[in-house]
């Protein structure tokens, strides 16, 4: 396990995730800051829906197998929690992401569009899981909500043999789950396909791509500090096999 920037990052030989039942007293104790904090985000991004997601009640690592159960609540309430910097540590913003990086061992990210609620925030494709990622009556599929956001973001499909391998960065109200994929092309190619792609879109969710060999290269005002960890703790070269 290796710790920077306030995260700590530990490689998984597994990841499992579930839905569970949960009571979540902090949003029921706030919620006219809520309200407030909707009506402030929405006045500036009147784009913004306040639809379902998925946040961590719990987790717990044991022989390398992460176990992470999620609850429903409202996208407002999510929010509104991370707006105030995650007061209730009990509850943690997870969310599983891939890792593209070119042949050339650079890595390529996304900056989010001016409509977004994280306008100008340079990360990996990714979102936070909604109910679409519930499989069956309780699994939450991590890995495919990864996958389909990256599908969705960029138009790339990940390689068949590329390896199902993750890192959890925990931190600051998070848990990332990163899957490293190298793919073929080199950086600049894969990002010019990806950008062909975003210009077909009506409403792309990016602005543009970025490429990347550390956290120097993107501006800390822009960068979460998840990015930040990645690249000092699990540099793109020698994460990927």
């Amino acid at each position: 396990m290796s710790e920077a920037a306030g995260f700590r990052l530990e490689r998984l030989r597994g990841l499992r995730a579930s839905l569970v039942p949960h009571d979540w007293a902090w949003a029921a104790d706030n919620a006219d800051a809520i309200a407030d904090n909707w009506e402030r985000r929405r006045a500036a991004r009147p784009s913004l829906f306040d639809g379902r997601v998925l946040l961590a009640s719990a987790w717990r690592i044991a022989e390398g197998i992460c176990e992470v159960a999620f609850f429903e609540t409202g996208f407002a309430r999510f929010l509104a929690h991370r707006d105030a910097g995650f007061p209730d540590r009990s509850v943690a913003n997870a969310f599983a992401a891939i890792v593209p990086c070119g042949a050339d061992g650079a890595a390529i990210l996304g900056r989010m569009g001016i409509h977004t609620a994280n306008a100008g925030q340079v990360y990996f494709p990714c979102g936070t899981p909604d109910p679409s990622d519930i499989r069956g009556e309780a699994e939450v599929d991590l890995a495919g909500s990864a996958a389909r956001e990256f599908r969705e973001e960029t138009g790339v499909e990940l390689p068949a043999e590329a390896p199902e391998a993750w890192l959890l960065l925990e931190g600051g109200g998070q848990l990332a789950f990163l899957r490293p994929v190298r793919f073929p092309e080199d950086a600049a190619s894969l990002a010019t396909r990806m950008e062909a792609y975003r210009r077909t879109e009506a409403s792309p969710e990016l602005d543009s791509f970025v490429i990347a060999r550390g956290a120097e290269d993107l501006g800390s005002e822009r960068m979460p500090g998840f990015i930040e960890a990645y690249f000092r703790l699990a540099h793109a070269a020698d994460a990927v096999d």
